[in-house]
């Protein structure tokens, strides 16, 4: 089972982010489950979501507290969350930044960095980057298939706004390939 851990703020649609993977991992032939943490907060307060995938039926119902994977929808997070909290040794972080894998000093992890925030304005002409991190957790990680994340977004938003989420998640997952 992969456990994955999503770290936005209010507003930046890491709730939608997980709830999308969960959908595409499924039209992929796994087991999921997403569910997000956060209380009253408003917008742009610091929030969780979790996604689970799996070969089997998972029995798991708790929160993610040792993810091996970590998707930063916003790099400023690591100023006021402790982002990295239970990462597994091994595992794998994925932020939404301009700046080096190395300038975040995470040790026991493999680090990817991408700039997505650009290619969402250009696209949506919006700073809402929760899509185009699941095309660069596809290339980085090839736990689930782009077509079955454009599926998933097909399902969720309606056709114009699904259509650039795709456009979006496409160019992101070629960037990011080309990072690999």
């Amino acid at each position: 089972m992969k456990e994955i851990r999503f770290h936005g703020r209010g507003g930046q649609g890491a709730v939608t982010a997980a709830t999308l993977l969960s959908v595409a991992a499924f039209h992929d032939g796994k087991f999921t489950q997403a569910f997000p943490r956060f209380g009253v907060e408003r917008r742009g307060a610091p929030v969780e979501a979790f996604t689970r995938l799996s070969g089997s039926f998972i029995r798991r119902k708790s929160a993610i507290y040792r993810p091996d994977i970590l998707i930063v929808l916003d790099s400023t997070l690591f100023d006021v969350v402790d982002v990295t909290g239970g990462l597994k040794d091994g595992g794998e972080v994925i932020i939404n930044t301009e700046k080096s894998p190395e300038s975040f000093g995470i040790e026991n992890a493999t680090v990817h960095t991408i700039d997505v925030a650009s290619l969402a304005f250009e696209i949506l002409k919006r700073d809402v980057v929760n899509t185009a991190m699941l095309g660069a957790f596809a290339a980085f990680t090839g736990e689930v298939k782009t077509e079955s994340i454009y599926g998933a977004i097909r399902e969720h938003f309606p056709a114009s706004i699904a259509e650039k989420n795709v456009i979006l998640v496409e160019r992101t997952y070629q960037q990011a390939m080309e990072r690999k």
